[in-house]
């Protein structure tokens, strides 16, 4: 592909390189999605997040993409969504929203590099072979502040950053003071990792006896009442089961008198899409009439556990198809990580081990810019504060 085959408009003219905007994934270069680090960077996940009206204008989620190119050739692509909202982002700068409102200013629209709804850590930048991500990164960061400029946007948000970014920043804002000085935050959430277990039974061999035993009762209440739990791989979901899935997927915003994020036709999509990424669960009564399910993604390392919904009340349930049977499934399949999703300090005492999470943020308000900086200091000696704690509740036998 060369330039003119780009569906893109022109942006910025650098020395080495020009920048092009596209609306849709469907305009990267498909080489350039091979060898990515999570099902969340594949294009199949992407289309189906277009497709199913996730993502664009009519969703706040206006796709203004910047294509990297070196001699019209397009090098490296960076997802970036022009926002009108925060929603689905997991990252939240709301005191931000409000601290620009108390001054007469607009918070929105601002950019955001993330994938949507996905608050999972990985690579964000796509790239052709052979180029390295310290080359094009200060392009990129010149590339969005032309484009916070066009739409008047205060900022850009790159949320969920893997350590390869973080690197790629700090090297080329050593290297050239002219990089803009960005924010980094610090988050906390919860991993488990398999330490080579047999089985469940060994898992729980590591842990107190008092968490054992709370695990143990936990389980035995869901097995008490006859509930079951099927696997299935994304080949093998049918399209009944992907019926039952989004009637629990649903309730699990109903019930909180919300609308959900995604469609039934953005899951379908990535079971005829991507069904070697996906396995779901699926939780049946004593009579075999489902009543719950879960569906996980899964790389060659990681489990992601991404979405959760029920059609009646069982105690422990939600335990058991979405943390339990995700540890079973890891451990069977030889799999390092589970990663059961953001937040809740009730993974803890399952074994779910603390871990940061890191973002980046520029603000085009210079006053703005210097207060989130000092923010964002303090923040980190809080966030590492209870990072400390967690740690210390974890449920593991001490080793002597």
């Amino acid at each position: 592909m060369n330039d003119s085959e780009l569906k893109g408009s022109e942006l910025l003219e650098l020395d080495r390189w020009s920048i092009q905007v596209v609306e849709s994934m469907r305009d990267f270069p498909e080489r350039f999605w091979s060898g990515q680090s999570t099902p969340f960077m594949r294009r199949a996940f992407w289309l189906a997040l277009e497709e199913g009206n996730a993502i664009g204008s009519q969703a706040g989620w206006y796709g203004q993409h910047l294509i990297v190119c070196r001699d019209g050739e397009p090098v490296a692509a960076l997802p970036l969504f022009v926002k009108t909202h925060n929603r689905g982002e997991y990252v939240f700068d709301h005191a931000w929203a409000q601290a620009y409102a108390r001054h007469g200013l607009d918070y929105y629209p601002r950019l955001v590099t993330s994938v949507p709804f996905t608050p999972v850590t990985g690579s964000r930048v796509l790239l052709a072979k052979d180029v390295e991500l310290a080359d094009v990164l200060p392009a990129l960061l010149q590339g969005i502040q032309a484009l916070a400029q066009k739409y008047g946007a205060s900022s850009w948000h790159g949320l969920f950053l893997n350590q390869d970014f973080l690197q790629a920043y700090r090297d080329v804002g050593f290297s050239n003071p002219q990089t803009p000085k960005l924010a980094e935050r610090v988050n906390v959430q919860f991993l488990w990792e398999n330490q080579n277990y047999a089985d469940f039974t060994s898992f729980l061999n590591l842990l107190t006896a008092k968490r054992r035993k709370s695990i143990r009762v936990e389980r035995e209440k869901v097995a008490a009442q006859g509930i079951t739990c099927r696997w299935l791989e994304g080949a093998d979901i049918t399209s009944a089961d992907w019926q039952f899935f989004y009637q629990c997927y649903q309730n699990t915003y109903h019930i909180r008198g919300q609308k959900p994020y995604l469609s039934q036709s953005f899951f379908t999509q990535l079971g005829a899409t991507m069904p070697d990424a996906l396995a779901l669960v699926i939780a049946q009564d004593a009579d075999q009439n489902p009543i719950a399910s879960a569906l996980f993604f899964k790389d060659e390392q990681t489990l992601y556990g991404r979405y959760w919904g029920a059609i009646c009340d069982v105690d422990s349930l939600h335990f058991e198809v979405c943390y339990y049977q995700g540890i079973e499934y890891a451990i069977q399949h030889d799999l390092r990580w589970f990663d059961p999703g953001t937040q809740g300090e009730h993974k803890l005492i399952r074994g779910f081990a603390p871990v940061f999470t890191h973002s980046l943020h520029w603000l085009a308000e210079p006053a703005f810019m210097d207060a989130v900086m000092d923010f964002t200091v303090l923040e980190r000696v809080g966030v590492e504060a209870y990072f400390e704690e967690a740690m210390g509740c974890l449920p593991y036998k001490k080793v002597e």
